[in-house]
């Protein structure tokens, strides 16, 4: 009997420790961000803590998103390509922001939640479905980003919150923040056997460009020089740092906002641009308005950084920070969209308040987007190329290294599952699961290697796109495609289609053959009734 105890008391420690030793993982995901806006992606803005994760962790250079938001988190969250799922669309099959997942398309915590995990989210959702529904245990879902001065239509546990009379300390950044250190403080002191995932996905810094007045005061007279001198200066700050090997792309007068709203053009008034023009040709007033405007970008980044280092102060005084995977991204590139939703602009207010209603627009997203061509929604690399920092001081022994394999939102969910020794089931309720097309990042994060697959592959808003290798192939929608050797020209600068037209026709192919085999699957199994509730 006494041996029998004692097997049962190791039997249950062994358990418990085995629990412990599972990584815990948090993904900090930010919205309409650039390729160059964080200070070790060559950025001025002040991003000390987000820095300090990449000296102390790793910078991948050539990390990629879909280029729009929705896809993005279906992408991140299930593995797939949102074309798989419903989450964009495939020629003649519905899907898109609102199409809903397969029964099999399961989210990362419905994965996680049976080998122990708790999972919690923090931030913008946009995902089909409800939140707990997809395994999580907790959230907040800032489900309204029109104001981020009020809570109004933030939902807590996928119940409406209800908001309080006085809001005037309330930004969302910062509740946002509060919500996933309140989850943590709980998981320490009721849950401290198990592992954690937490997405916590910031608004930050999307539309409308609303800050804390203490904030752009810090940028305000910083972007008068312009978007042509910023991207000359961030570009020669991220060839020293060696994160591009490449020339600086060359601003397209052409290329304005994707969607064109002229009654918000006569709103927001003479001092705004709907093109990067060079910055001498614009008047004084649409100087200052534009610089102004970058300055409450700037400033929403530096006070979201500023969030992410007081959650990053609850890991390390619950003791989690060395066995965290923390990963960085943004969900496309910044925006050069123009418009104005919600409440409206009042042009009378003080730029960036709750009454204001701004977007970045193409001349500061290019900026943004240092040194690649094109902006959100695009599949040119200013669209999808995202900084990804990776940090995890238990698992990876390098410190403030580079690393160049091409990687994707996909990767993320078999990364994880790869550091947690789990595998992903092959059935989901007796029907088989179809293989995902994502890959482990976990060989790179102890060397500088190429993770090796078949391709990489893009199509949003009719825009095209294949990787294979160094070589792409964009096409911007009603265009012709265009081919790059991206290693030496990730600026896209350099059309090689016609020089090249063998290897040209190679990646079309290839391209035609991913979306035949994305429809083939899609018809194979239809979203006949969404994912599966929450048991």
């Amino acid at each position: 009997m006494k041996h029998l105890i004692s097997l049962i008391a190791f039997s249950i420690l062994w358990t418990s420790a085995g629990a412990t030793e599972k990584p815990n993982v948090l993904f900090i995901l930010a919205d309409d961000l650039g390729f160059s806006d964080l200070g070790c992606y060559g950025g001025e803005i002040e991003t000390p803590h987000l820095d300090a994760l990449a000296k102390n962790g790793l910078r991948y250079t050539q990390f990629y998103n879909t280029g729009r938001c929705w896809p993005s988190r279906a992408a991140l969250l299930t593995g797939y390509y949102p074309h798989e799922i419903h989450r964009d669309n495939l020629p003649g099959v519905k899907g898109g922001n609102r199409g809903t997942r397969q029964n099999w398309a399961q989210l990362l915590p419905e994965y996680l939640q049976p080998h122990g995990y708790r999972n919690y989210h923090s931030g913008k959702w946009h995902i089909d479905g409800k939140v707990l529904d997809g395994g999580f245990d907790r959230s907040y879902n800032t489900a309204n980003q029109g104001n981020f001065f009020s809570s109004k239509g933030v939902l807590v546990d996928d119940v409406p919150l209800k908001a309080p009379g006085d809001e005037s300390d309330f930004y969302i950044t910062t509740a946002t923040a509060d919500h996933a250190i309140d989850c943590l403080q709980d998981h320490a002191a009721n849950y401290a056997d198990q592992p954690f995932f937490h997405y916590l996905a910031f608004i930050a810094p999307h539309f409308p460009l609303h800050a804390l007045p203490e904030d752009i005061e810090k940028y305000r007279d910083r972007y008068l020089d312009g978007w042509d001198q910023l991207r000359k200066e961030r570009f020669a700050k991220q060839k020293r740092m060696g994160i591009v090997n490449t020339t600086l792309s060359e601003l397209e007068l052409k290329v304005g906002p994707p969607y064109y709203f002229e009654k918000d053009l006569h709103k927001l008034g003479p001092e705004e641009v709907y093109r990067p023009f060079p910055w001498d040709t614009l008047g004084e007033e649409q100087k200052r308005f534009q610089a102004t405007k970058m300055a409450i970008h700037a400033a929403m980044i530096d006070r979201m950084d500023v969030e992410i280092g007081r959650v990053i102060d609850q890991l390390k005084r619950m003791g989690a920070f060395e066995n965290t995977i923390i990963c960085f991204a943004s969900d496309n590139g910044a925006s050069a969209e123009i418009m104005v939703r919600s409440g409206g602009h009042d042009p009378s207010v003080p730029l960036g308040s709750a009454a204001s209603y701004l977007c970045l627009g193409p001349g500061f997203s290019s900026a943004s987007n240092t040194p690649f061509r094109r902006h959100k929604t695009w599949v040119h690399e200013g669209g999808t190329a995202t900084p990804f920092i990776v940090h995890w001081p238990k698992g990876i022994k390098a410190r403030g290294e580079l690393r160049h394999t091409p990687g994707h939102f996909i990767d993320f969910v078999p990364t994880v599952l790869d550091a947690a020794g789990i595998e992903k089931p092959n059935t989901k309720n007796g029907a088989p699961v179809p293989k995902s097309p994502g890959r482990s990042l976990m060989a790179s994060f102890k060397s500088d290697i190429t993770i090796e697959r078949d391709l990489l592959w893009w199509m949003h808003d009719e825009h095209k796109a294949v990787r294979i290798g160094d070589w792409k192939l964009v096409a911007a929608k009603d265009d012709p495609w265009e081919l790059y050797n991206l290693k030496n020209d990730r600026a896209e600068s350099f059309d090689l289609a016609k020089a090249n037209s063998k290897k040209a026709a190679e990646l079309e192919t290839a391209w035609q053959r991913q979306l035949r085999s994305m429809a083939e699957l899609v018809s194979k199994t239809p979203n006949l009734s969404g994912p599966a509730p929450r048991r």
